[in-house]
């Protein structure tokens, strides 16, 4: 009986909980008869009544549900790569707490899987969110798409399901600072695209701030392209050139007469250009540099603090 592992990582998700609890286990009757789940529920570090939540869904279905706490907030990509390692699925999905993905795809996806497709992609054609974020979002995915990742989705996604030949791929990858969504792209394996419209959040705010979409886009932006690095290199070309081309005309300029003096603002404007180019190339150095000394270092990506295994039927039985 095929085993399918739904990892669903939560911060701050309370309120959400109980909801998409139950949305899943009403999900488990359009699969097939013989399917079996496990959910495994990540708390990253959340501060309110989130791990209490998950101990009342656990209670409920203790044969399937499995619950992991970090000892602070490490980031929803590191609660995913949790759940990822600890699921014992022969396929894997992920989904989000707060139901904007619709728990339904997840049918469609197993059916693809259960044809022979290794990765499936749940792609968001349209978000029901602010103007201002939507464009921040389609401007993320379209640079991804255009100079790191071709293969990305026009939309991006977070919902997807693979085979466990492609988990334990990535798990051997061992990266730091870097989305496994994008890194199962980058393993170059063909996959299936489901379009959808994502959904309106009707509980609780989310904690997707500002900052952290400006994080994931460098954090994946720097570690599959070398595109900044070529843009340095590029600019510097283009301005030496430049000067080279001032620098002549100043002398033709000084020697034909054409010029009595050179003025103080055009030597301003020079000055604070070329300033500028070079602090921003120090800091796009300075984002390799720090990755890779991240990764020297060999940090973990997160730290659990609690591990509750599913417990047998038989075993609740007894007690």
């Amino acid at each position: 009986m095929p085993l399918y592992s739904i990892i669903i990582p939560c911060y701050f998700n309370q309120d959400n909980i109980p909801v998409t609890s139950r949305v899943l286990i009403d999900n488990e009757a359009a699969f097939p008869a013989d399917v079996q789940f496990e959910y495994i529920l990540v708390d990253d570090g959340s501060r309110d009544g989130t791990w209490q939540a998950m101990q009342n869904f656990q209670a409920q279905y203790p044969e399937k549900v499995r619950l992991i706490q970090f000892t602070r907030n490490f980031g929803a990509n590191s609660a995913s790569l949790a759940g990822l390692e600890a699921a014992k699925g022969d396929c894997v999905a992920v989904i989000a707490a707060d139901l904007q993905d619709p728990p339904e795809l997840l049918v469609q996806m197993y059916d693809f899987w259960s044809k022979g497709n290794k990765l499936v992609v749940a792609n968001r054609i349209n978000r029901a969110d602010s103007f201002f974020g939507d464009m921040i979002s389609n401007f993320f995915h379209f640079m991804m798409r255009k100079v790191a990742i071709p293969n990305t989705p026009k939309g991006g996604f977070d919902l997807c399901l693979f085979d466990r030949q492609v988990l334990n791929d990535l798990l051997k990858l061992d990266t730091r600072d870097v989305y496994w969504s994008y890194l199962i792209l980058w393993m170059g394996y063909p996959y299936v695209n489901i379009p959808y419209e994502r959904r309106k959040r009707e509980i609780g705010r989310s904690r997707w701030t500002m900052s952290k979409k400006v994080k994931a886009f460098i954090d994946n932006f720097v570690s599959f392209s070398f595109f900044p690095i070529r843009l340095i290199s590029t600019t510097g070309l283009l301005l030496g050139f430049a000067a080279l081309v001032y620098a002549l005309v100043i002398v033709v300029s000084k020697f034909s007469g054409w010029v009595d003096q050179t003025g103080w603002s055009s030597t301003m404007v020079v000055l604070l250009l070329v300033s500028s180019f070079q602090m921003i190339s120090l800091g796009i150095i300075g984002e390799y540099l720090w990755r890779t000394l991240q990764s020297t270092r060999r940090r973990p990506n997160y730290i659990v603090q609690q591990l509750q295994e599913s417990k047998p039927k038989a075993e609740e039985e007894k007690k």
